[in-house]
């Protein structure tokens, strides 16, 4: 499928330098196909952002009228426009919605932030575990007896943030299609966590969640949905909640369900969890993965960062990609059958490597882009880039 035209090609996209959730988003539309442009601030040593793959850089004087100037003008000659400042930022600037989309109707508004765009909490900082805390997704988050934990920085931040932002931008994209006009997308991580966890509060009718946290089927509680030490150190997963699927793991940990209380009956889940312990400590992971392998009892390696791109299942759909530097991270997903991701393999932009060429793709004159450099309204790495 090499040299296929990818689902975004065609889209110009201009990201508003941010963390985590916003370059997210801007590097799934980048995978696909879109072009996306970030702009940096001048007098910026090294971009924290490590999600660039495929974007371009430009870096613009944000204190500045004319570099005000230079960014409305990128971005009403673009598709999307991703934001990731408080409330209020953009306006400020002169380069809110309103404003943009006067002179762009089609212009497709994104603005990603913790809170959204009103409410008590709109101008609150905050991060990841707060908007989580406030989706209600936190208190049900932990072990039985310890307090809830934030499961990295993944839920709010890129699950209900970036991917969310993401999908909001392609619905508005397909509808645009329709109405030949653009809108505003409200991206709130706090509600975008909520709502990733819809089937919390869908299930609870069903009782899934009726125990006390950490002590339900599905929250660690139960035996056959948990993890388990190796003898080595390392660690197997298990999810067998099927009968059919609990029966094979007992089959392959050796024991015989007559001996053992039913699957369901949750008074006997801690000592039936004490059980798979001490047997999942006998062996080591190769050996239980070995035993496992090709059964339906639900068990799997639990891998490390390092090992996933080894595993022969992920080797055969080649799920980890490395790029020109050595660096191994996930491809892009879902695969699509006719026009598939294909992200880019090269080293992540320097700030400001591209400030001439998408200027003048832009429409900026030579003299005109020579001019805002030497006023230091713009920046340009393009020898940093050739070292």
């Amino acid at each position: 499928m090499v040299g296929c035209v990818m689902a975004l090609a065609g889209v110009r996209v201009i990201e508003l330098a941010g963390l985590a959730p916003a370059p997210f988003c801007g590097m799934i539309l980048a995978d696909f196909g879109a072009k996306v442009i970030r702009v940096d601030r001048t007098k910026v040593a090294m971009a924290v952002d490590t999600l660039a793959r495929g974007k371009q850089s430009v870096a613009v004087n944000l204190k500045s009228p004319d570099g005000v100037a230079v960014i409305k003008r990128l971005c009403v000659q673009s598709d999307v426009v991703l934001e990731p400042f408080r409330k209020g930022v953009m306006e400020k600037l002169g380069l809110g919605p309103e404003e943009l989309q006067k002179e762009n109707p089609q212009l497709i508004y994104a603005r990603l932030t913790g809170y959204g765009q009103s409410g008590s909490y709109a101008m609150a900082a905050g991060h990841d575990i707060n908007y989580v805390a406030l989706s209600g997704l936190l208190s049900m988050l932990g072990r039985s007896s310890e307090k809830p934990y934030a499961p990295l920085n993944l839920v709010a931040d890129f699950a209900g943030g970036g991917l969310m932002c993401a999908l909001g931008i392609l619905l508005a994209l397909l509808e645009r299609n329709r109405s030949g006009k653009g809108q505003i997308v409200d991206a709130s991580m706090v509600e975008g966590a909520a709502y990733i966890g819809s089937f919390m509060w869908k299930s609870r009718s069903i009782g899934l969640w009726n125990r006390p946290r950490g002590e339900n089927m599905l929250d660690s509680g139960a035996p056959f949905y948990d993890t388990y030490r190796t003898a080595d150190g390392k660690y197997m997963a298990v999810g067998a909640i099927e009968p059919q699927f609990y029966d094979q793991l007992i089959q392959g940990l050796g024991l015989d369900a007559v001996d053992l209380p039913a699957q369901m009956s949750v008074s006997d889940w801690p000592q039936l969890k004490q059980t798979f312990t001490r047997i999942f400590a006998k062996k080591t992971q190769a050996e239980w993965t070995r035993i496992f392998y090709g059964t339906d009892a639900c068990v799997t390696p639990v891998l490390s960062l390092d090992e996933v791109g080894s595993h022969p299942h992920n080797h055969e759909r080649g799920s980890f990609l490395r790029n020109a530097q050595g660096e191994v991270s996930p491809r892009p997903s879902p695969v699509l059958s006719r026009s598939p991701a294909e992200p880019s393999m090269s080293r992540d932009p320097f700030i400001g490597e591209h400030t001439r060429a998408v200027l003048k793709e832009y429409g900026f004159e030579a003299a005109q882009v020579e001019k805002l450099l030497s006023a230091g309204i713009v920046e340009c790495n393009e020898a940093k880039a050739r070292l």
